[in-house]
């Protein structure tokens, strides 16, 4: 009698340990993976974007700089100052000083006004009052209106150690920002502004760098009508000084090509 030939039936089962790793390969196939490059241990973390209402605060600001530097051309401060009598004179002038220095009007120029229409007595501390206004009037407008715009964007080594230092040496760096006279006073205020430095120190550096620079050329405007005498030789000397200092410093700090 012939063996029975198999007949065609189901296939025999897999093993238990074949089939596990199928329903495992499925089941991880079929969940997606909702890891991201941020999740990654060497992915570097992302850069915050300003919001979209800082964006606007800081176009705020930029329009209220140039209407204030607008300005100039329908008003003249030197004329506003000579106009002024009485009780009213000084602080007028010292409303015209701290508004100079928010439309950028250079602080030589405007230190020199005072010491020609006040002399040096009353000059030199009229104008470090109307700096320190407008150290103020900058900050107030720089940090309401631009620190949220501007901090997510500093960037590179220099940019970084500079917020760095402000925030971190807020008086000492801000008294050797105002001592140094090539440094434009505007730019010196957003800075701090944009940083971490807090206010008081910042006004009392303010306050004590301005000093020597702002004597020496209150002093030569009240003198300028004797340009022999002791007092506008000795600062012209020193306003000369410093203009030397200020070149030689900015040629030392000049970016050197490599050979």
């Amino acid at each position: 009698m012939p063996a029975p030939q198999p007949t065609s039936g189901p296939t025999a089962p897999l093993p238990a340990d074949a089939d596990a790793g199928t329903d495992a390969s499925t089941t991880a196939s079929a969940v997606p993976d909702t890891r991201t490059e941020a999740d990654a241990p060497n992915a570097p973390a992302p850069r915050p974007r300003p919001h979209r209402h800082a964006l606007l605060r800081l176009g705020v600001l930029a329009a209220v700089l140039a209407a204030a530097a607008a300005s100039l051309l329908l008003w003249d401060p030197t004329a506003v100052l000579a106009a002024a009598a009485g009780p009213w004179r000084m602080p007028i002038a010292l409303a015209a000083y701290a508004f100079g220095t928010v439309a950028f009007l250079p602080r030589p120029a405007l230190n020199a006004g005072m010491g020609l229409l006040f002399g040096s007595l009353w000059g030199v501390p009229l104008a470090v009052a109307g700096s320190a206004i407008g150290a103020i009037a900058a900050f107030a407008l720089g940090r309401s209106l631009g620190r949220e715009a501007l901090r997510p964007l500093v960037r590179g080594k220099v940019l970084t150690e500079i917020d760095r230092r402000l925030s971190e040496q807020g008086f000492r760096s801000v008294l050797l920002v105002r001592l140094f006279p090539g440094a434009p006073f505007q730019a010196g205020n957003f800075a701090c502004a944009f940083s971490g430095v807090r206010f008081w120190p910042y006004l009392a550096a303010t306050v004590l760098g301005v000093v020597p620079t702002t004597a020496a050329y209150v002093i030569a405007g009240a003198s300028a009508s004797s340009p022999g005498s002791p007092a506008f030789l000795i600062s012209a000397s020193v306003i000369a000084a410093m203009c030397v200092f200020s070149a030689v410093s900015l040629w030392r700090a000049r970016p050197r090509r490599s050979a």
